[in-house]
């Protein structure tokens, strides 16, 4: 999987890798069980700082989308359930964008 971040974006580094990953993941270029690069290693492939990618990772380990173990490493959790407050969250983000597209003319 390649990982594109905009440095010049308003979107923090942290939450444009967060979405790369679950963007990832969701089209199946990360399986579950597959482990992802440690902290160190993704900071320095993508030249930035690794304290970055620990909050990135953190917020991926609080949300399901990875499990980190000491001895492992990050990996791709296999567990990632649909949480009631997520799918609540999903709908009404929908439901809004749906309601944008349809004003703007998409059918």
């Amino acid at each position: 999987m390649i990982i594109r971040l905009d440095m010049s974006s308003e979107t923090p580094i942290y939450v444009q890798l967060r979405n790369a990953i679950v963007v990832g993941i969701g089209k199946g270029e990360l399986a579950p069980g597959e482990g992802i690069p440690t902290v160190r290693q993704m900071a320095e492939d993508l030249g930035i700082n690794a304290m970055t990618v620990n909050k990135c990772y953190a917020i991926l380990k609080n949300e399901g989308f990875i499990e980190i173990d000491r001895r492992h490493g990050a990996k791709v959790s296999s567990k990632a359930a649909l949480h009631r407050d997520f799918r609540e969250k999903a709908e009404a983000e929908l439901e809004l964008l749906i309601a944008e597209a349809t004003v703007r003319g998409l059918g």
